[in-house]
């Protein structure tokens, strides 16, 4: 899975930063100190982390690793469980809970926002607890997860309910300006597959078009949506001149490349290139 969302930046000159939005650490429910989740990611070449434990900001430092602060505010409604990330935080937001689903979301999403954080919503379809029809309602979010490592948070959808993904389309359709990411929610970096709920991390990040690679940067790219969400796909080069949208995603071995553009209803002329040199 590869979705591109770039505000496409003009004047200084950009580079491309990849990060994970969304783990865990014993600071939670996690496996392994916070220590141990940025050594792992530090190791596998991400450029930054933002560590969303439960309803707690965790303060961790390296000198390699760009650390963002984040939290998971962590709240519930009529026993359904009601995440969103709160990007770039410095302080606790603590749960606001509310008289539904949807105004429990909105006063979470606010308390977010005054904290100075950008609100994620997350895993909708983890218990089954919510859907597109409630985010309509709901405002001041700006990311949406639809791709995650968890196995139990159903972003496929199942029965009656819909993958994330169409729910992302959904929120489109009704005008809300949603950007889609893609997570690891990891929780176990030392333990096997025979764990129910093995969510190890590497399953989904996203890649920030960015000046430089600080905190300041990377979140203004975030907040532009001047990024892109992969579960394994890297572009090369991806540029849009107005008219013409170029994009040439990074050959693995002897994988083979469908590349479909998606609109707001509006044609684009596009031209895919893969590295065989054919558009």
């Amino acid at each position: 899975m590869l979705s591109v969302f770039l505000a496409l930046s003009a004047g200084a000159e950009l580079h491309w930063y990849r990060g994970n939005l969304h783990t865990h650490t014993t600071e939670s429910d996690g496996d392994s100190s916070p220590a141990d989740v940025v050594r792992w990611y530090r190791e596998h070449g991400y450029d930054f982390l933002i560590i969303s434990d439960h309803n707690k900001v965790t303060a961790v430092q390296d000198d390699k690793l760009l650390l963002i602060p984040g939290e998971e505010v962590t709240d519930r409604f009529a026993k359904k469980p009601l995440h969103v990330n709160a990007i770039g935080v410095t302080k606790v937001v603590t749960p606001q809970h509310g008289d539904s689903i949807v105004s429990t979301l909105q006063h979470d999403i606010d308390a977010v926002r005054e904290a100075g954080g950008i609100a994620q919503i997350n895993h909708p379809n983890f218990g089954w607890a919510f859907t597109g029809l409630e985010m309509t309602q709901v405002s001041g979010f700006t990311l949406l997860e639809i791709a995650s490592g968890h196995p139990h948070v159903n972003m496929q959808g199942g029965g009656r309910v819909p993958p994330v993904e169409i729910m992302w389309d959904e929120l489109l359709h009704a005008g809300k300006h949603v950007y889609a990411v893609a997570v690891d929610d990891a929780h176990y970096f030392h333990c096997d597959a025979k764990v129910d709920d093995y969510s190890p991390p590497g399953k989904g990040w996203i890649m920030v078009h960015a000046e430089k690679l600080d905190r300041k940067s990377i979140l203004e790219a975030i907040a532009r949506g001047d990024f892109y969400a992969s579960t394994g796909v890297t572009l090369d080069s991806i540029e849009f001149d107005g008219k013409e949208l170029h994009v040439k995603p990074h050959q693995d071995g002897d994988a083979q490349y469908r590349t479909s553009i998606v609109t707001d209803g509006k044609y684009i002329r596009a031209r895919v290139d893969d590295s065989n040199g054919h558009s």
